[in-house]
């Protein structure tokens, strides 16, 4: 791993040095990171768009998944400039993405932080941008065992068990408004055909249904 994160810290650097780059510059690195990391540690069948459709709750960055239904999580990149993640991580944007996203990375391509149903569960700095920003050069890799740790977490990620009505109506409440992100709202931007209009009115009496459901839980809970 120590080797694989040298060469993308010495590639950030490059793509720094040619003065005109932008975020979305950098996002190849991540990208192959990702994509090695994976290899190195035998997780098949992952897929990574960069800049996926848009969703109702955004834009995130990346989306990780396995091409064909299942995803994993997302994530938020900031240019490498943004040194202090702290500002980007009480913000509007970030808060909505976790609380629609249940697994969710922000990076500015040095430091990573994982949130998982909204709380921060791990963070790592790999090396560090004031280094590569101020002084123009690689920064040396460190956290190399907290890098591989946030990340397999982050791969490890799988819907919650439920053992009550209650837990279960709460965590899909939860997925409804990620249905509706991930599913609907885009599919009905590209197609407002009448089949999508009945996967809407589908919706709609499913939202409808889990919050009835979830309320009379609530009620049940307090009596």
């Amino acid at each position: 791993m120590k080797k694989i994160l040298e060469k993308y810290l010495r590639n950030l650097n490059a793509t720094s040095k040619h003065g005109d780059a932008r975020e979305e510059s950098y996002y190849k690195h991540l990208d192959s990171l990702i994509k090695q990391f994976a290899d190195v540690q035998n997780i098949k069948n992952i897929d990574v768009t960069i800049l996926p459709k848009k969703t109702e709750a955004g834009n995130p960055d990346f989306r990780i998944w396995d091409g064909r239904n299942h995803i994993t999580g997302y994530i938020e990149a900031k240019d490498p400039s943004v040194i202090n993640l702290d500002n980007i991580e009480s913000s509007e944007q970030l808060e909505r993405y976790c609380s629609t996203f249940p697994n969710v990375i922000l990076t500015n391509f040095y430091e990573f932080r994982l949130y998982r149903n909204g709380q921060q569960i791990a963070q790592a700095m790999i090396g560090r941008p004031v280094i590569a920003i101020k002084l123009q050069t690689t920064p040396p890799v460190e956290n190399i065992n907290k890098f591989t740790e946030l990340f397999k977490l982050f791969f490890s990620f799988s819907l919650l068990k439920v053992q009550t009505a209650r837990s279960l109506a709460t965590e899909l409440a939860k997925r409804t408004r990620f249905l509706r992100d991930e599913v609907i709202a885009v599919e009905l931007e590209e197609n407002n055909s009448k089949g999508h209009k009945q996967i809407i009115g589908f919706y709609e009496a499913f939202k409808k249904y889990l919050i009835r459901t979830l309320s009379e839980e609530q009620f049940k809970s307090v009596q």
